[in-house]
């Protein structure tokens, strides 16, 4: 980017056609969605060929290479604000922005951690959208 920001690129398979609006809605309000404990949306391309979205770069990478990685073995004051960070990120989506968000998908690849060791939530891949009158949804398998 022009400011000198480190950033990640993550290419997305074609979408359906059917799936294309709830997409665009699904962009709109997940660019708009801020929190220190969430990975941030920088930008988007709603071009149906080169479908891109480009995040803030997380360079401690996922709490899955930091827990399962001997040589960065956490002590339990790190683990811990690490759990404090995703409860909060979680109560964010869950309670505090304007439209609801359920990840649906929060394990330890989906957590990356930055350079100051926060734990931020990623990969919104198969979030639910709630409305504002609706209080559950179904997941299914």
């Amino acid at each position: 980017m022009s400011t000198g920001q480190a950033i990640a690129v993550e290419r997305l398979e074609r979408v359906s056609t059917d799936g294309e609006r709830e997409f665009r809605t699904e962009m709109l309000i997940i660019g708009r969605t801020h929190h220190r404990n969430l990975v941030s949306l920088l930008s988007y391309s709603l071009d149906t060929s080169n479908r891109l979205l480009v995040y803030e770069y997380m360079s401690n990478r996922s709490l899955a290479d930091l827990l399962f990685a001997p040589e960065k073995l956490l002590c339990w004051e790190e683990k811990m604000g690490i759990v404090r960070n995703i409860a909060r990120g979680l109560l964010y989506l869950h309670e505090e922005c304007e439209t609801q968000i359920i990840h649906c998908d929060i394990k330890p690849g989906n957590i990356l951690i930055d350079e100051n060791r926060r734990a931020k939530i990623s990969d919104f891949g198969l979030s639910k959208l709630l409305k504002p009158d609706q209080t559950n949804t179904f997941t299914g398998i």
